[in-house]
């Protein structure tokens, strides 16, 4: 015997059908069959509007009745042949009279009993079996419309009406004698002993195929929906998630309990206790395998097994000392609400027994609270107990899964990859089963928690990490190219799936949750760019919400380096090579160090001096490994280093300063190089990074920009200026050369005390040999102090800029990666 259930969604039009008949005429030629069907999609929205508006459906009853004709005629009229049409649309017509009589009843009395409201509500999978019955006849299957009223035995709790198997047993066993005949089923409804419509609440048309099967000891139960199967998590928040293929029947309950709407856990107890085996498949797309719920599945490497969640809970917090050591608190808190007809979704108590607190829907949380309140009434007004103390828009999510059972660290490495994307967890609890970790967070942080957790557990560690770059001009432009011409290897041999979610210049911006493309992102921030804004551009990314988010600065402004504090504080990383703030004053500097601590995110700014050389990472390194460093030398200006390796007394000063700016080496205006400043904020920030507390007046800078030339009115002036001072360089570099020596900008820091300035150096000096445009720094300390340890290499320019940005940016996500892996 084959047992079918087509839910609303295989129900809703006539593309859908049309799939429904094929499916079920397949099962027809080789057994009996069952096909259990819900109202077609928004029927049951439609008749349960009419009910919770039975004290003003003026003008109301007429609109369902039309649209309700229209959507079942159309059907009709649609698949069925037209001398074939006449008899379905009478027997609709029929259905639906009876309807609008019944409407018209509530119409004139104004209110609706919990009686009438089931029998309205059930007029939804009359009329869906009706029609399929009759399609199947028309193809030639030996097709029998069946009301389950008639062997569907309940007890009158209309609206969630309990079944009553053994009355439910006999009648169904009477009922299906048929071989080789089709009986379509109307789900979800029922009747009392007397014959009075019911329904069977939530998930009711998958209830019904439950029981059927279990009566009719079928070898399986088949819940066709408008998905692949159970999934791993909810794909609306998730989009990464894929079907499982097999799960237990306890791992499918926790996820149903916990929100997975693919199955409801009522329907499972039936085929359970009898070991049925329930396989969901996609109505739309059938050649997918889908998932089995059975008993006993193969082993499985994957630690959970899905994730589920529910939206919008609240929580009631009852604390105090007057419940320690006092036997029967719990007892009395549950007593009360089961009193008030709550239904607990998840519990939580301290050990210390000074706090039990529980998770409820938002409908029944006043109720909750108001019979807290009125059973501890007493405790209440002595002091014993607080007032229950609720928290509202909180969401609880499950991750569940039999392979955690008796594993250790699983919890652990939960609550790291939440703590890593800043998501606070407010309470938690844990079956003894262990094939359960429940916890509730932040509504606005479902999602986030969601996808956290899926890339931290499922697709074989691959990390979406969604980029926010500031700054796409010549480094940041760099940057976009060189990922994306390397996606695929990031993806293949790094498992990173790089999202880009925001780019901005100084005119405009494109900020969305849909992935931007790396290759066409030029052309779409000129398509649909809206005006710049920094605060709007924040605000967005804090609004996506995100995990593993990156905000990347490519500018060099301060007003981006302000804004540092608020892009912390919203638990995402930092990658920057604007030196503004880290070259700002030492309390903020110390401020950024210790928001990204306090928030369990990264800052990155290795780019800050020498361009993609490891300089912060290697002082880093030594300072935390126990290592002091006593003194840093360095030339740190790739502009100077050139002009000063030109400067050999073959052309003017200010010719080669010139050239420089020609070849791009320069910033538009030479001054800015020139002044010192620049190779200052540097040395500041190494000396930062050793730990040296430094303001940036405590150095000393020489500024190369002769006094004259300093206040020209434009580059072109100042060239102009600038060579009536070549005869003072021309001094410079013939006494340097009459003492073999050599003309080097040095930033030196030593002893508490820093300078920047020009100087002389003997050949003996490690920065002698230095050619080009290239970077060079001498780091002397306890364990280096006699050879230094000297890295150089090219100290400016885009690509290897935006290559050193790569590695931050990947140095944050492998950051995260082996905390979620821990």
């Amino acid at each position: 015997m084959h047992l079918l259930k087509f839910g609303g969604s295989s129900m809703g039009a006539t593309g859908a059908i049309r799939q429904v008949l094929s499916i079920v005429k397949k099962r027809c030629e080789t057994d009996q069959t069952v096909v259990v069907v819900s109202a077609m999609q928004g029927v049951t929205d439609r008749l349960q509007y009419v009910c919770d508006h039975a004290d003003n459906t003026d003008g109301i009853h007429g609109d369902v009745i039309r649209w309700m004709e229209e959507k079942h005629f159309g059907v009709a009229r649609e698949l069925l042949p037209v001398q074939a049409q006449s008899d379905l649309i009478t027997d609709l017509k029929m259905l639906i009279n009876e309807l609008e009589d019944v409407i018209q009843g509530i119409e004139l009395v104004r209110e609706v009993t919990p009686r009438t409201r089931d029998f309205i509500l059930g007029f939804g999978e009359r009329l869906s079996a009706t029609i399929l019955a009759s399609l199947l006849q028309n193809e030639g299957v030996k097709a029998h419309y069946s009301d389950a009223r008639k062997f569907l035995v309940t007890n009158d709790e209309y609206g969630n009406a309990r079944v009553l198997i053994d009355e439910s047993r006999e009648k169904i066993d009477a009922h299906f004698t048929r071989e080789n005949h089709a009986y379509v089923v109307t789900g979800f409804i029922g009747s009392t002993i007397d014959g009075v419509s019911t329904t069977v609440g939530r998930g009711g048309s998958d209830y019904t195929v439950a029981i059927l099967g279990a009566a009719l000891q079928a070898e399986k139960i088949e819940i066709w929906t408008d998905v692949n199967g159970l999934m791993t998590a909810d794909p609306r928040k998730v989009s990464r998630a894929f079907p499982i293929r097999e799960i237990s029947y306890e791992e499918a309950m926790e996820l149903s309990h916990f929100g997975a709407k693919v199955i409801y856990p009522p329907t499972l107890r039936p085929a359970m206790q009898q070991q049925i085996p329930i396989l969901i498949k996609n109505t739309f797309n059938p050649a997918q395998e889908g998932t089995v719920i059975q008993k006993e599945i193969a082993p499985s490497q994957s630690l959970i097994k899905g994730l589920s969640s529910i939206g919008n809970v609240t929580l009631l917090t009852v604390k105090g000392s007057g419940m320690i050591g006092v036997s029967g608190i719990a007892a009395r808190i549950f007593s009360a609400l089961a009193r008030a007809g709550v239904n607990i979704i998840m519990i939580t108590q301290a050990s210390s027994e000074h706090t039990i607190t529980i998770a409820v829907l938002p409908h029944q949380a006043k109720l909750s609270e108001g019979a807290i309140a009125e059973e501890f009434k007493t405790e209440i007004q002595e002091n014993r107990i607080d007032s229950p103390l609720v928290e509202e828009k909180l969401s609880i999510i499950a991750i569940v899964g039999d392979n955690m059972r008796n594993i250790p660290g699983i919890a652990g490495r939960v609550f790291r990859a939440l703590g890593r994307n800043g998501i606070n967890i407010r309470a938690i609890a844990q079956g003894s089963s262990e094939r359960n970790i429940s916890f509730v967070v932040d509504q606005t942080n479902e999602a986030k928690a969601m996808n956290t957790l899926h890339d931290a557990f499922f697709l074989s560690g691959v990390k979406t990490v969604n980029l926010y770059i500031v700054g796409v001009g010549l480094i940041g432009g760099m940057l976009l190219d060189m990922i994306s011409d390397q996606l695929n290897t990031f993806y293949d041999d790094y498992q990173i799936d790089f999202r880009l979610r925001g780019v901005a210049n100084s005119r405009k911006m494109l900020v969305q949750k849909s992935s931007i493309s790396f290759r066409e992102w030029q052309d779409q921030l000129d398509k649909h760019g809206e005006e710049s804004s920094l605060d709007k551009f924040i605000d967005k990314m804090e609004e996506h919400n995100l995990p593993n988010s990156i905000f990347v600065d490519c500018t060099a402004s301060s007003e981006v380096a302000n804004i540092y504090p608020k892009v912390l504080n919203s638990s995402i990383s930092i990658v920057t090579p604007n030196k503004k703030a880290n070259s700002s004053t030492g309390g903020y500097y110390d401020r950024l160090q210790n928001l990204a601590v306090q928030k369990n995110v990264a800052f990155k700014y290795e780019t800050n001096v020498g361009a993609g050389l490891p300089l912060l990472a290697t002082i880093h390194e030594l300072v935390s490994t126990g290592d002091k460093v006593e003194k840093i030398e360095g030339v740190l200006s790739g502009t100077l280093s050139y002009i000063f390796n030109s400067f050999d007394g073959s052309k003017r000063f200010s010719t080669i300063v010139k050239e420089a700016r020609e070849k791009g080496y320069t910033e538009p205006d030479p001054r800015e190089d020139l002044n010192g400043l620049d190779v200052a904020r540097k040395l500041l920030i190494l000396a930062r990074e050793a730990g040296f507390k430094l303001e940036p007046d405590d150095l000393e800078v020489q500024n190369l920009v002769p006094k004259g030339a300093r206040k020209a009115e434009s580059v072109e002036s100042f060239f102009e200026k600038l060579t009536e001072f070549d005869g003072e360089f021309d001094e410079l570099i013939n006494k340097a050369d009459a003492e073999d020596k050599k003309l080097c900008y040095i930033a030196r820091f030593e002893k508490g005390k820093g300078n920047v300035k020009l100087e002389s150096i003997t050949r003996d000096h490690p920065f002698y040999g230095l050619t080009g445009s290239d970077n060079i720094v001498a780091i002397y300390t306890q364990y280096y102090r006699e050879n230094p340890m000297v890295i150089k290499g090219p100290g400016a320019g885009a690509h290897v800029t935006a290559g050193g940005i790569v590695a931050d940016i990947l140095r944050v996500v492998n950051t995260k990666a082996a905390s979620n892996a821990e």
